[in-house]
C-alpha cells in the first residue's frame, strides 16, 4: 500500500514540470543521435520545461542537444532561460534561428534576453530584428538596469479617449500589429498623455454605443520610465494591478508594463533575499565551480572572522572550562539557540522590510514583540536546559546558570535579530546581504559570554 502511495505521488508531481521518464528518453534520443526523436519529444513540451531541462542537464549533453535540436529552438525558450545560462545556449545557436527567435518576441522580452549579454551577441540580437523593433529595443537599453524603462514592453493598445466601444472594437480587428498578450486599451489625450485605461472584459461586454470614458477602471495609475522595477512590482502586488502604462518625463506614454513581468521581478527578488540570507549572492545551478566558489569566498571570510571573534570570548574563559568540563558541554547549545532565534527574527525583519510591512512607525512596536517572544521562549527553553543539566551534571547552580544565559541569549538574539536589519536599511545596506554575520556575532559573543561569565561568578 505504501509503495502504491509513493507512485501515486510521483505520479502528481509529474502532472506538473518535467516527467522524469520524458527527460530520459529525451537523454537516450540525444545520446543516440536521432533527432527525429528529439524533435518529437520536444515538440509537445513547454517552453519553461524546455528551458529547465537545459538547465538541469550536463554541459555535454547540453551541447549535443543543441546540435542535434538548435534550429527548432524559438524566443520563448531563451527567455525562460536562466541568465547564466543563456549566453551560452546563443552561442551554439546559427544566426538565422537565433534571428527567427527574437521576432517572435515583445519588446520587453528582447530587452530581457539581451541585457546581460555580451556586446557581440547584443548586436546580434539587435541586427537580427526590424528597425522600428530595435530603434525600441535600443531606446529601452538606455534607460537605468533595473528600471520600469527597462521592464517596459513598447507594443501598447491606445485609444482616443473619446471613442465608443464600437470604434475601439473595429480599430482591434483591423490591426495585425497587436501584442500577443494585452490587458487594458489605455486611453490618451491629444497630447499622447495616459488618462485612463478599459479592461477587455469591459469593452467586450458593453454596448457599441458606449463611450469609453464611461467604461474606465477606478484601479489607473500610471508609472515614470526611471522608477525602481522593484516599486513597480510592489505596486502591482499592493493595489492588484494587470497592467500599468509608463510614461517618460513629459508625462507622454512610451510603453506598458504587464502582471507577468511585474511578478517575475518579484519572484526574482524574493530568490535574491533567500540567496543572500545564506550568504550565497546571484548564485545558481548553471555557474561555473570557481564563479560559485569565489561567490562564496566572501561571506564564508566574513563567517571566520566572526567565529574567531566567538573564540576570542571562550578564550578568555580557558581556566574556568579547564576547571569545569560541563562548561563545555554546554556552551555550544546555548550559542546554537541563540543562533537559531537570531535567524527567525532576521528572516521575519528582512522579509517584512522587502515588502514594507516594517516601517519606522511600527519598527518599536515590533521590537518590543520580538523582544516578548524572545524573553519567552529564553523561560521556557531555560527551564528546560536547568532540568536536563541538573539531571546530567548533579550540580544545581549549573542548572541556574544555563536557565539564565539561556534567557539573556534568546533576548539578545530576538533583539538583535531585528534591530540590525532596521539599522542596514536605514544606512543604506541591503539587509538581506549583511545581517547575517553580524547577527551571528551578537548571538555568539553574547551566548558564550552570558554563560561562560555567568559560570565563573556563581560556581568558580
Amino acid at each position: 500500500m505504501a509503495e502504491g502511495q509513493a507512485q501515486q505521488t510521483e505520479r502528481e508531481d509529474e502532472d506538473w514540470g518535467l516527467d522524469s521518464r520524458v527527460v530520459a528518453a529525451i537523454l537516450d534520443a540525444v545520446e543516440a543521435g536521432d533527432s527525429i526523436a528529439l524533435a518529437s519529444l520536444l515538440e509537445d513540451l513547454h517552453a519553461a520545461d524546455i528551458a529547465d531541462l537545459l538547465e538541469q542537464i550536463g554541459g555535454s549533453e547540453r551541447r549535443a542537444l543543441l546540435r542535434l535540436w538548435s534550429g527548432e529552438i524559438d524566443g520563448d525558450t531563451l527567455s525562460e532561460l536562466d541568465e547564466a545560462l543563456r549566453e551560452e545556449v546563443i552561442e551554439y545557436l546559427p544566426r538565422e534561428v537565433l534571428a527567427e527567435a527574437v521576432r517572435e518576441l515583445d519588446s520587453d522580452d528582447v530587452v530581457d534576453l539581451i541585457e546581460d549579454l555580451d556586446r557581440p551577441q547584443q548586436d546580434i540580437i539587435l541586427d537580427a530584428l526590424e528597425e522600428s523593433d530595435r530603434a525600441a529595443v535600443q531606446q529601452s537599453l538606455t534607460y537605468p538596469e533595473y528600471s520600469a524603462g527597462r521592464l517596459m514592453q513598447r507594443e501598447v493598445v491606445t485609444a482616443p479617449e473619446h471613442w465608443t466601444v464600437g470604434e475601439t472594437i473595429d480599430f482591434l480587428r483591423a490591426e495585425d500589429w497587436l501584442p500577443d498578450q494585452f490587458y487594458h486599451v489605455i486611453l490618451v489625450d491629444p497630447r499622447h498623455r495616459p488618462v485612463a485605461y478599459v479592461t477587455l472584459g469591459r469593452l467586450l461586454s458593453s454596448a457599441r454605443a458606449v463611450k469609453l470614458r464611461d467604461i474606465v477602471e477606478d484601479s489607473f495609475r500610471s508609472v515614470k520610465v526611471t522608477d525602481e522595477e522593484g516599486d513597480v512590482a510592489y505596486a502591482f502586488n499592493q493595489y492588484h494591478l494587470i497592467s500599468v502604462p509608463v510614461v517618460d518625463e513629459t508625462e507622454r506614454l512610451v510603453g506598458v508594463i504587464t502582471i507577468d513581468d511585474a511578478m517575475a521581478v518579484l519572484d526574482e527578488e524574493h530568490e535574491e533575499d533567500i540567496l543572500r540570507l545564506a550568504g550565497v549572492g546571484d548564485e545558481s545551478l548553471a555557474d561555473r565551480v570557481l564563479e560559485t566558489a569565489r561567490l562564496r569566498f566572501v561571506w564564508l571570510f566574513v563567517n571566520l572572522i566572526t567565529a574567531i571573534l566567538a573564540s576570542v570570548v571562550i578564550a578568555q574563559f580557558a581556566d574556568e572550562i579547564d576547571r569545569l568540563v560541563a562548561l563545555a558541554v554546554l556552551m555550544p547549545i546555548v550559542a546554537s539557540m541563540g543562533g537559531n532565534a537570531g535567524t527567525q527574527s532576521m528572516t521575519v525583519a528582512v522579509r517584512s522590510i522587502a515588502t514594507r510591512d516594517l516601517t519606522v512607525r511600527n519598527a518599536w512596536r515590533v521590537i518590543r514583540r520580538e523582544l516578548a517572544v524572545g524573553a519567552i521562549n529564553g523561560l521556557g527553553f531555560g527551564v528546560i536546559m536547568a532540568g536536563v543539566a541538573a539531571v546530567w551534571f548533579g550540580v544545581p547552580m549549573l542548572a541556574a546558570v544555563i536557565a539564565l544565559a539561556m534567557l539573556l541569549t534568546l533576548v539578545a538574539a530576538a533583539l538583535g535579530g531585528i534591530v540590525i536589519p532596521i539599522l542596514l536599511d536605514r544606512f543604506g545596506v541591503d539587509p538581506a546581504l549583511a545581517s547575517g554575520p553580524f547577527v551571528t556575532t551578537v548571538t555568539d559573543v553574547v551566548g558564550f559570554f552570558a554563560f561562560l561569565g555567568l559560570a565563573s561568578v556563581v560556581l568558580l
